[in-house]
């Protein structure tokens, strides 16, 4: 596993890290504490020093398996994210008073007196033109709560805008159904030394390149019920794609590359950009840690690999999805 460094927090973080929607679970599934705790066991075995949770997943229940971890491996570095644990999102979440108690109630559950960093997850366009969020953060930041702070986003442009704050990263869908961050934030974020956390990179899981127009998800899972944005941003799910045309994208991805490990090469394709800090792919069970974890092992991509991919991209995707997020 190679290391590199989450701009401003120093932090030395596993390139392939672990986001933690699904731990413990699959998504729509109960909590199961056991395969939570397995599944950190296993990413922490293979290299992995760096895990992404978040005060909604399983409602609260990821970080405290998260906080849990910690205590007793003090070298494991985390993020939380906070404001989206109550529906439907509102700017109001991002107020100070809202963001003191969920600073206090990430605290509580991760066991802590202090947070690595936590990110504002996903605020409404208008909290970004509302700098009292910002630099409440700043106090949080100033009494010791937080050690660091940043956004988890939907568009490049909330990306940008974030910049204009003292915030340490910021974590952005970005794969290869999703190339439109490298084009300009990539290098601001580095200008500002800031952190990029790639989340979604599977494109939830139409990247791995194994479904197919027959596959079907569980009732309560976001790829049944938010393919449209009944719930949240539809770009969090499959990254925006129209299901059946990301099943023909992936295809095209696997027999243009010559691969049937297409999930370890979309992993390894987001590492080929060095503004990335890390990518987060996530895991339900400590099976799917190796797929992971050795994408980190995969040799770079040439340039005709990555034009292969550009290809594909401007083929199926760009057209709406550049244009939305």
């Amino acid at each position: 596993m190679e290391f590199r460094t989450l701009g401003k927090t120093g932090f030395k973080v596993s390139e392939v890290s672990l986001g933690t929607w699904q731990l413990g679970g699959k998504w729509g599934t109960p909590f199961d504490p056991k395969d939570a705790r397995d599944t950190l066991e296993e990413a922490y075995d293979r290299g992995v020093n760096f895990f992404d949770t978040a005060d909604g997943y399983q409602d609260g229940q990821s970080e405290k398996a998260v906080g849990e971890f910690i205590k007793n491996h003090p070298d494991v570095h985390y993020t939380t994210k906070i404001g989206r644990k109550e529906v439907p999102l509102d700017i109001k979440h991002f107020d100070p008073a809202h963001l003191d108690r969920y600073v206090d109630e990430s605290l509580k559950n991760m066991g802590t007196d202090s947070l690595d960093m936590v990110l504002l997850h996903c605020p409404p366009m208008m909290n970004y033109y509302m700098p009292e969020t910002f630099f409440e953060m700043d106090k949080l930041k100033k009494a010791g709560k937080i050690q660091n702070y940043g956004v988890s986003v939907e568009r490049v442009e909330e990306g940008i805008k974030a910049l204009s704050y003292d915030i340490s990263t910021v974590e952005i869908i970005f794969n290869m159904f999703r190339l439109r961050p490298a084009d300009l934030f990539f290098d601001l974020a580095k200008k500002n030394n800031v952190g990029i956390l790639a989340r979604v990179p599977l494109a939830s899981g139409l990247l791995t390149g194994k479904y197919t127009a027959d596959t079907k998800f569980a009732p309560e899972d976001h790829r049944t019920t938010n393919r449209h944005g009944e719930q949240f941003d539809k770009g969090e799910t499959f990254s925006g794609v129209d299901y059946l045309t990301g099943v023909k994208a992936a295809d095209e991805l696997k027999q243009r590359l010559g691969t049937e490990n297409l999930a370890g090469m979309a992993l390894r394709f987001i590492l080929m950009y060095d503004a990335v800090s890390a990518v987060i792919p996530g895991a339900s069970n400590p099976t799917q840690i190796e797929r992971n974890t050795t994408a980190a092992e995969l040799p770079a991509f040439t340039d005709e690999q990555m034009q292969i991919v550009r290809d594909v991209y401007d083929k199926y995707i760009k057209n709406p999805v550049e244009y939305l997020w």
